[in-house]
């Protein structure tokens, strides 16, 4: 039987001491992005292998915040040629009509637990969608890592064809871990 994937999407953003007011690209041989479905009751965790994206923020000011998170739809690697082919049809991604995906951030909102809520726009296969993404900080040397999973539903995309809503579960978890290097 195909492995046939989902949805993506995510969110990102967060402020961490010491950081300087300064857009910052995102390092993605540093970083990752996936996404985990549920198909056949056996979760599957795929990568996107190209993305790319830029942090703006002043850890002042972490409702000003600004990010932008670019996805290439033809990158997610199931790890296996026919099923990468399968999920790049329009059915699933239509990765030729709609070659990338992209998330908009603004803002951030401090969490009770000391994370951060990243609130923005996510626009999929023609779609627009508001997301809201759990974000964890942690400094390391040389920048910072954002991390964290959002579930998302792949049917608000219209990602799949309805003959395999029994087959491939609706809720899609995104996972992120993007280093953003110190400004300079």
């Amino acid at each position: 039987m195909k492995l046939i994937p989902v949805v993506f999407a995510f969110a990102l953003l967060g402020t961490s001491n010491g950081l300087l007011a300064a857009e910052r690209a995102i390092d993605p041989s540093r970083s990752t992005l996936s996404a985990v479905f549920t198909q056949m009751g056996v979760p599957v965790e795929a990568p996107f292998k190209r993305f790319s994206g830029r942090v703006d923020h002043d850890p002042a000011k972490p409702a000003d915040a600004k990010a932008t998170l670019d996805i290439e739809t033809a990158s997610f690697d199931i790890g296996d040629d026919d099923y990468n082919a399968e999920v790049r049809k329009p059915e699933w991604f239509d990765s030729a009509r709609f070659p990338k995906a992209t998330f908009t951030a603004n803002g951030l909102k401090p969490a009770a637990d000391g994370s951060f809520e990243a609130t923005g726009t996510l626009v999929l296969k023609g779609r627009k969608a508001d997301l809201r993404a759990p974000v964890t900080v942690k400094t390391e040397a040389g920048g910072s890592r954002y991390s964290g999973v959002v579930t998302m539903s792949r049917k608000a995309f219209g990602i799949g064809d309805p003959a395999w809503d029994g087959t491939v579960e609706d809720p899609v978890k995104i996972k992120f871990q993007l280093f953003v290097p110190a400004a300079r």
